[in-house]
């Protein structure tokens, strides 16, 4: 039973694959570039007979955003389901009157917020200048014309017309995703619906309508409270984070900072829109059962009229100032005594990327360094993983671990440190570096066996700097040599190059467990009665399994992902692994959970 990838890969936004699980063979899509400038890779298979999966990828994510619009990219998928001009409304005239309406009202209330709220939250009367309950009489006014306008849109709104449309046609699974680095859109669809696909995704990128904006600003508020304010690490891994980033555009979350979601304008996201979503800046991917000259004859006529608007984005040329000594920070929460230690490592593709994916792999596992000599042999932790973290301008490699009985926090840090030591001055044995590399080599050959899978490797990559990656990085990790591992264990894992996280449970608290019903409130409307009922029948499935090293290494890959996440599907993500570490408990203990309830007393 693969549970994490099971529950989640087929229904989340995206649940991006470590970077070494690439297929170990020559990946070579068919590219066509149109006058536009969108690129397209094809990638015509017959594995999965008359299916398709279809999308587009902008290289576009938190980090390319500023201070001021932090999470625009995040809302900007969330408006992209809501339509186009003509998508989603039964009165596309009337629907457009009501949105330059609400727009001229929106402006005003924002210039009243900054220029009356905001002094009152200055001088100490308000704590929360977006709050309604804090709203004066004009601004309650304002607030109220503004609803008395959306109530008459409601009124010609088609909810989920967009979606309507592409399973009342067989397809399944629409979905997209926001990271750091890209934003993704992607669906399957029957082989013949393809000219269908090319027109809905073409027209959402020509004409999305914004519409629904003020609702859906307040959804994703609702969901950083609930994925973030509200989860017991939530708030302090976010300031882990900013703290450890430092300059970098990585140190504020995906989902935006909670003043900067309150107020950017509709016109700001525009703006960001038709830089970063222009068809010069895109790549379409088409993978499964197609024919490659009507594919390219559709992505013409379709997606070759859309218009670049503005000039080409300028280049990010802010990056992170290097790390000139430890940096320590800790917190109380209602959670298990944690501890993590984090080093800056390195971009995707840098050519040491692979070494440390490659270090990774030596440490994780039942058979790896990190459970034989703490979870094993000195029985100081619960868990330990190590994971690295490759994005588009940076990268951190990451040790984490529970604490077991009694041991301290202090105790796993320097177990950690034992480790970090040998793999500075002790070359790995070839046995022990030729398994991990045969591991890989097995990973490589499983992980693009469908055509969601591909599709996923090639937009991800193409939008990191090129596909070409599938095809160099399994050659990379077969390179990889014991001095190789040494020299970067030197080179990036020193004392004044690292922090270090303490999470110790509030006193007196218990931690507090997830429930079926937490995951529930996480996720979009539109998505939970889809998933709930396919996460409820899988960790039913779950008190069957009886293997705790197979469940181990589900967790530890959960681990090695969890920042790739999106923030969608966090909750589910954390309540997943938490059953999973319950279900080891319970077989370490001899607990197995699976004799029935027949047969009363024993």
């Amino acid at each position: 039973m693969r549970l994490p990838k099971a529950a989640l890969l087929a229904a989340s936004t995206v649940l991006v694959m470590p970077a070494s699980s690439v297929i170990a063979q020559n990946v070579e899509p068919i590219e066509y570039t149109l006058d536009n400038g969108m690129k397209f890779l094809l990638m015509p298979r017959d594995e999965q007979p008359n299916i398709i999966t279809a999308g587009w990828i902008a290289p576009v994510g938190s980090a390319n955003e500023r201070p001021g619009i932090t999470g625009v990219s995040h809302l900007l998928e969330h408006l992209l389901f809501k339509g186009t001009d003509v998508i989603g409304t039964s009165d596309p005239e009337l629907d457009a009157q009501y949105r330059e309406e609400l727009t001229e009202i929106r402006e005003k209330m924002r210039a009243y917020t900054l220029d009356v709220q905001y002094k009152r939250m200055y001088a100490g009367e308000i704590d929360n200048p977006w709050d309604p309950a804090n709203d004066t009489d004009e601004l309650r006014a304002m607030r109220s014309e503004m609803t008395a306008i959306q109530d008459k849109q409601a009124e010609i709104t088609i909810k989920n017309e967009f979606d309507s449309i592409y399973t009342g046609n067989g397809a399944s699974g629409m979905n997209a995703g926001t990271s750091n680095d890209f934003t993704v859109f992607y669906i399957n669809i029957p082989s013949n619906k393809l000219e269908l696909w090319s027109w809905m995704e073409s027209d959402r990128l020509m004409n999305p309508s914004y519409r629904e904006l003020d609702a859906e600003r307040f959804v994703v508020i609702e969901e950083r409270r609930q994925r973030l304010e509200a989860t017991a690490t939530g708030k302090l891994d976010e300031q882990f984070d900013s703290m450890f980033w430092v300059a970098s555009p990585y140190n504020w979350p995906v989902i935006g900072w909670m003043s900067d979601l309150m107020a950017y304008t509709e016109d700001e996201i525009k703006q960001y829109f038709e830089t970063y979503y222009q068809p010069a800046n895109l790549t379409g991917v088409i993978v499964g059962d197609f024919d490659v000259e009507e594919a390219e004859q559709l992505v013409e006529s379709y997606f070759g009229r859309i218009p670049n608007k503005r000039p080409k984005a300028a280049p990010l040329v802010t990056h992170s100032v290097p790390l000139l000594g430890e940096l320590r920070f800790s917190g109380e929460c209602d959670c298990q005594d944690q501890v993590e230690v984090r080093y800056r490592s390195v971009p995707f593709g840098h050519p040491d990327e692979a070494v440390f994916d490659v270090i990774a792999a030596l440490l994780n596992g039942r058979t790896g360094r990190l459970y034989k000599s703490m979870v094993e042999g000195d029985d100081i932790a619960a868990q330990a993983s190590a994971g690295n973290r490759s994005m588009r301008y940076a990268g951190s490699f990451s040790f984490n671990a529970l604490p077991k009985g009694d041991a301290e926090l202090s105790e796993l840090e320097a177990a950690w440190y034992e480790q970090i030591d040998r793999l500075k001055n002790e070359p790995v044995d070839p046995r022990e570096l030729q398994k991990v590399k045969n591991q890989n080599a097995a990973d490589t050959f499983r992980g693009l066996q469908d055509n969601s899978s591909l599709f996923f490797q090639l937009a991800i990559t193409e939008a990191y700097g090129g596909y070409e990656y599938l095809n160099q990085q399994p050659e990379r990790v077969a390179n990889v040599t014991p001095e190789d591992i040494m020299r970067v264990a030197k080179e990036y894992f020193g004392a004044n190059e690292r922090a270090v996280s303490f999470y110790t449970r509030k006193g007196g608290g218990e931690v507090v467990e997830l429930t079926i019903e937490d995951v529930r409130a996480s996720l979009p409307e539109d998505m939970a009665g889809m998933l709930i009922p396919q996460l409820e029948m899988q960790i039913e499935a779950l008190q069957q399994e009886t293997d705790a090293s197979a469940l181990q290494a589900q967790v530890e890959e959960m681990d090695a992902q969890a920042g790739m996440v999106p923030p969608d599907f966090q909750t589910a993500m954390k309540y997943i692994k938490q059953e999973i570490l319950k279900r080891i408990a319970e077989i370490e203990s001899g607990e197995t959970g699976n004799e029935g309830t027949e047969g009363g007393d024993q």
